[in-house]
């Protein structure tokens, strides 16, 4: 039992079609339910349903087809996990203001764009992702929320427009990113369980045998719950990944407080009491 299993145990209590639960916030993690003879190596673990809850752990998922930026290699570089949480990594947010962090102070040593002073650049982990999210989701005119975080949070005081504006664009690349992986992530557990539309062919073939049932995803976190543009993104791309045929028929529904609650579920279902 853990957060995301907790999740997946709230969407299931509101809406029997919910398969799969998924943590983004300060990590990142995913659980579906899986058929128990698609399980080989059960070692006698199964339920008695038929159906067993698979907790993927993706936040470790380190897969080779997603290339790494220098940024992610220095990243890793530095931190004493190096081998664990390489998805996590690119997603999360206890990591995203830390590559913006890199990327600025890459920036810093080959131009002038942050001026001379620019040691704040140099300390790990002084801009938080709260930080990156109010730096990409400044509308004002002058951008002076982004100003006022460069002062205040890295020491860089009076940066002009030009260089206001280059942040924000270097944050919104960080979270396209992250919340593309995440929807591929997501599209990745539908896919397993039969759930993307890819099993049914054509587009003769599910006139045929009809799209995929209706599949809600239950999402705890604050990185989705709170920052609107990566929870944007994140829906964009699942739209994108299964086409405008499938998508419909995938709910993205925010779980508040899911674990906990969901947590207390169980426990009540299966208290002796």
């Amino acid at each position: 039992m853990n957060n995301t299993v907790g999740t997946l145990a709230l969407g299931h209590y509101y809406d029997e079609d919910t398969v799969a639960a998924v943590i983004i916030g300060a990590g990142t993690n995913a659980c579906y339910i899986e058929n128990n003879e698609a399980i080989t190596k059960c070692q006698g673990l199964l339920t008695n349903s038929g159906r067993t809850v698979v907790n993927v752990e993706w936040g470790s998922f380190r897969p080779p087809q997603i290339p790494l930026t220098p940024y992610d290699i220095y990243f890793n570089n530095e931190t004493q996990n190096y081998y664990d949480q390489g998805f996590e990594k690119m997603i999360s947010g206890v990591y995203l203001g830390e590559i913006a962090r890199l990327v600025f102070h890459k920036m810093a040593q080959v131009s002038d764009v942050f001026g001379t002073d620019v040691d704040g650049l140099a300390t790990p982990f002084i801009l938080s992702t709260p930080c990156l999210a109010a730096i990409r989701e400044d509308d004002s005119p002058d951008l002076r929320e982004i100003g006022k975080i460069l002062e205040e949070h890295l020491k860089i005081p009076n940066a002009p427009l030009k260089t206001r504006r280059l942040v924000q664009r270097v944050c919104d690349i960080i979270t396209q990113r992250a919340a593309r992986l995440a929807a591929a992530g997501i599209v990745a557990v539908l896919q397993k369980i039969g759930r993307d539309g890819t099993r049914c062919g054509t587009t003769q073939a599910r006139r045929m045998t009809g799209v995929p049932k209706r599949s809600v995803i239950a999402i705890e976190g604050g990185l989705y719950q709170g920052y609107s543009v990566f929870r944007e993104y994140l829906n964009e791309a699942v739209v994108e990944i299964l086409g405008e045929e499938i998508a419909p028929t995938v709910v993205l529904r925010v779980m508040e407080e899911g674990s906990g609650i969901g947590a207390a579920l169980l426990a009540a279902a299966y208290s002796s009491n």
